[in-house]
Order: structure tokens, then sequence, then C-alpha cells
């Protein structure tokens, strides 16, 4: 066991006694030792309830035979952190929760791990530690909030976001917001949509690191506490099998993750978390695979933002593997791929069958042909920019209008929010990349107030930093090269037109490849945002959001 090297023999009696003061028994130590990654805080609500889950994997971890050791992990929470300074840790945050679980788990020489996140980037950093240290591994994510109700009507963080819109655009009464901001966000839980966080923990089940259920099995369910149990003694298993995450996570599960991506009609994000991921394991996830991908993809699913329907009733549906087995009817899911319980994925799915097909459609009449998102390519994306296809309005598909520029989100939320946003308009919002931000922040306060103020299906958002999981609208984010990198899009200038092609996979600046050089010629990077601290090492380390916006 690698855990002998903090415990066995006469040389390690030093290392015994730190355990004896912290009360592990003899019976304990002989055992193996199963690092518990727990991000429970008091500031994610996805995570304020991740202490019940952490003991119920602790008890399965003990039923398997293991002794359970449980450590704290950071999280940062994005609705907390949206619309200010502090998003610009958001995804920033990802490196750090990877570097600290990968430290712990190979300071302390544990055998195995259980990895307990729930929201945006601390799944992703999870399952990069993970793939790292390449010790057996299983994640059980903390679960799905319940959707709020007001007035009989479903609604989530994202109805309050966009609330905010309708009382800047007068359709609201600041009363009327109240009500919504006391009822949206019931209790316990990652935020109810297919938002990012849930749509990274649905995205575990068929990467075979996670548990069937583990992405829709609500946070305040005993299921999910079952879950948990069953995650230990799962864990356990897989020690006893010697299987480990490079052996799950090949490129097989990767072409699954983003062919659910695609059915499911997953946030934008997961582009980034799944190449960062990839990276890990030394596979490249190059972007035209994500088209490639979506072009083969029906999308079954139209969840909330750019449907009705809530992670509740996705798991009521039959969840993940209902839409897994929807998906093998026409050969889209690579069955062979081995999981953590030692099952290949299509061994699991023996019988999962839909059980709403209102929510997971048969593949025979999908919600579209194609995938839920779309990579668009072209002299304003050379190395591409990421769109929800499945969230924007079908007459924004194709758009094109004059550019309105902004170095900054705050620039562009105060033009939007004082009506100097007019139809038609492809709003521009810069030098908010990985490296320009620094820290790429996610933008749903401009993109809600769009919603908000009505101005969704008449007015394009553009950046080279990226959106929440719940946005919804014409939002292109993620447009490599960046700004401040010398991308074209630092080169737009007022009124210039963009045109946005969806269906053919395009992002056009309209003027001269003459004028874009001369434009070129004059143009000078502006000065670092941030010159000390975390993240002004982020700005000099990151790479382009292109490759998954990892740390070189």
């Amino acid at each position: 066991m690698r855990s002998d090297a903090v415990k066995k023999g006469i040389e390690k009696a030093p290392h015994r006694s730190l355990f004896r003061a912290m009360g592990y028994t003899d019976e304990e130590l002989s055992r193996p030792l199963v690092g518990i990654a727990n991000a429970a805080s008091e500031v994610i609500p996805g995570h304020t309830h991740l202490d019940l889950v952490s003991e119920a994997v602790k008890a399965g971890v003990r039923m398997g035979g293991g002794t359970p050791i449980e450590f704290g992990v950071i999280g940062v929470c994005d609705g907390i952190a949206m619309g200010h300074e502090g998003m610009k840790y958001s995804l920033a945050s990802r490196e750090l929760v990877a570097d600290s679980v990968e430290s712990m788990a190979m300071a302390h020489a544990f055998d195995a791990l259980v990895l307990v996140p729930n929201c945006d980037k601390i799944v992703p950093g999870m399952l990069m530690a993970a793939a790292r240290v390449n010790i057996p591994a299983v994640v059980v994510s903390g679960g799905p909030m319940m959707a709020g109700t007001l007035d009989g009507a479903r609604i989530d963080l994202n109805t309050v976001f966009e609330g905010v819109g309708s009382v800047a655009a007068g359709t609201m009464t600041e009363q009327e917001l109240r009500r919504i901001e006391d009822s949206a966000c019931p209790g316990c839980g990652s935020c109810a949509g297919m938002f990012t966080a849930n749509s990274m923990n649905c995205l575990v089940e068929v990467l075979g690191m996670g548990l069937p259920y583990n992405g829709t099995a609500l946070a305040v369910s005993g299921q999910r506490l079952r879950l948990a149990k069953q995650a230990g003694v799962a864990v356990m298993k897989a020690l006893s099998a010697d299987i480990k995450p490079r052996d799950v996570m090949v490129e097989d599960a990767f072409i699954n993750a983003l062919t659910l991506d695609m059915a499911l009609g997953c946030s934008t994000n997961t582009v980034l978390h799944l190449a960062a991921i990839a990276h890990e394991v030394g596979i490249e996830l190059d972007l035209q695979l994500v088209n490639e991908v979506s072009a083969r993809t029906p999308r079954l699913c139209s969840l909330r933002p750019g449907g009705p329907h809530h992670i509740q009733d996705l798991h009521e549906a039959g969840g993940i593997p209902a839409v897994l087995k929807e998906l093998s009817k026409k050969g889209l899911i690579r069955s062979g791929s081995m999981t953590v319980t030692g099952l290949t994925l299509g061994e699991s799915l023996d019988s999962c069958p839909p059980r709403r097909t209102d929510v997971i459609r048969p593949i025979e009449s999908p919600h579209s042909a194609t995938g839920g998102l779309a990579v668009l390519f072209g002299n304003l994306a050379e190395d591409g920019a990421v769109v929800k296809a499945a969230a924007v309005d079908e007459r924004m598909m194709r758009h094109s209008g004059p550019a309105r520029v902004f170095d900054s989100e705050e620039a562009a939320i105060k033009a939007i929010l004082s009506g100097r946003i007019a139809k038609g308009d492809v709003v521009v919002i810069r030098y908010e990349g990985p490296r320009g931000g620094p820290g790429m922040r996610e933008m749903l306060s401009p993109t809600s107030a769009l919603v908000g103020m009505g101005l969704d299906k008449d007015v394009a958002l553009i950046t080279d930093g990226r959106f929440s999981g719940a946005t919804r609208g014409a939002a292109i984010g993620h447009v490599s090269p960046e700004a401040a990198q010398g991308g074209v899009i630092a080169l737009v200038e007022e009124g210039d037109e963009i045109a946005i092609d969806i269906p053919g996979r395009s992002l056009e600046l309209r003027v001269s490849p003459e004028d874009i050089e001369a434009r070129r010629s004059r143009f000078t990077a502006p000065q670092p945002r941030v010159t000390s601290g975390y993240l002004a090492r982020y700005s000099r380390l990151v790479s382009s959001a292109a490759e998954g916006a990892i740390l070189r």
C-alpha cells in the first residue's frame, strides 16, 4: 500500500505517533488510508451540506474496510463573485483546487481518494488532481438544488439576475424583485438548472469517475447520502481492483462526455474544463472535435436556462443513465469505456429507459438534430469561440450588426442598464480573457440585463471572457486569441460590422484584411491590470481559452 510510506516499519514510529495524537488506532492504521477531499464551506449554497455528504462517504469507506481521512478544499461561489473583482478569482481557483488536492494526496501517501465537490471550478479541479496523482478515486458531488417556486411557477437564480434587468427597464418593481429574491434558491445544492456546476456533475458520470445519478440526485434527498456511502464502498473496490483515473478517463470517455454535453445542452464552460482535465491525462481536445461531436449528436433535453426543465425533472425522467441509453440506440455512446465501478459504461445501462419523454426526448424526435454547443471560427476568433446554441433564440442564429465596444464588463453593464444599447447591436467586451482579465470572468450580469430588458432576441454579446452556465441569448465567449494577446477582438472599433452565423459556425469582423493589419501595426498591448498576488502569477502562466486556460 502507498500508505506504508507513512505507517510501516520501525523508522515510521514518529509518523505513527502523530496519527495516534489524532486518535487513530492500530486497527485503523492497518487498513488502507483514503483521503476524503471535502469542499464544505459556509459561503457556497452548493457546499453548505457537504459535511453530511462527507460523513456518509466515510461510513462507506469504513464499510469497505478502509480508514477515511478528511481534509478541506477551497471553493468560490460564482454567483456571489459575479459582477465584481471577485469573479477574476473563480476560474483561477480551479488550479488552486487541483494543486491543493494533489499536494494533500502526495504529501500524506493516501492509498485512494474520494472527492466531494459540487460547484463550478471545484469539480474539474478535483478531477485534474485525480488524473495527476493517479490513485484509485471516486467523485461524489453534493447534488443539485431544488428549483424555487413563486405564484405556482418554478424559478431559480437566473430569474433573479434577469429580474435586475427588468427593474432597470421599468417592467418590474423592486418589490416584485424582492419576492423573486426570497424564493429563487430554496436551500442547499448547486443552482437548479443545467448551469456549469450541474453540467460538470453530470459529465462526471459519463467520464466514468462517479456513480450513476451523481449529477441529478437532489442535494436534500436521502438518495444523495446513500450515493455518498456507495461511493465510499466503491473506492475500496476500485483500490482492490487497482482501477485508477487514467484507466477510466481515456479518449473514449471524453468523446462520451462531449456527446452527453451536446445531448443535454450543457454550459459553455464544460469546453474549458474538459480540455483541462484531458490535458492532465495527456489527451488533446481540439475545438474542432466539439463541432464534429455536435454535428452527429441530437439534443434530447431542453433544460434551464434554454428550456423549461430543471435538474429535478431530469432526475425524475431517469437521469443521465436514461439519456445515455437513448443515445446508445444510434451507437453514439462508446459503451466499452471503463468506469470506477469496474463495469463498462454499457454494462451500467442495462435497464435505464427514460421515464418522462417530455424531459428526455426519444432520439427519433429530438429538440434539434445537432448538439447544444457550437464553436465558431473566423477572423474574429481564429482559434475559436464558444456559444450555447441551445439557449439562443432562432432569430439570433444568424445576425449582423454594429459593434459597441467596451474594455471591461463594468463599462458594458453601465451602458446596458442606462439604455445605451439598441436593437441590432453587437456588444463586444474585451480584455476579460484568461490573461487580460485576468481570470476570464463569467458575465451573467450583462447577459441577464439584456434578457430582463427584452433585448436578448435582438442584441448579441461577444467576449474573450466567458459566460455563466445560466446565461441565455446570443452570448459568444472564449474568443481566442484574446485581446491581451493581440487577438483581432482587440482591433474592433465602434461601429464595425460583425457577422454571426451559428449554424455555419462562423464569427467574422467585416473589415478588410488590409485595415486589420493597419490597425494591428498601431496596436499596443495594455499594461497588466494586476501586478501582484496570485492573479498576477496566474496571468503570466495561463494559456489561451482554446487550450482550456491551463497553467503552463
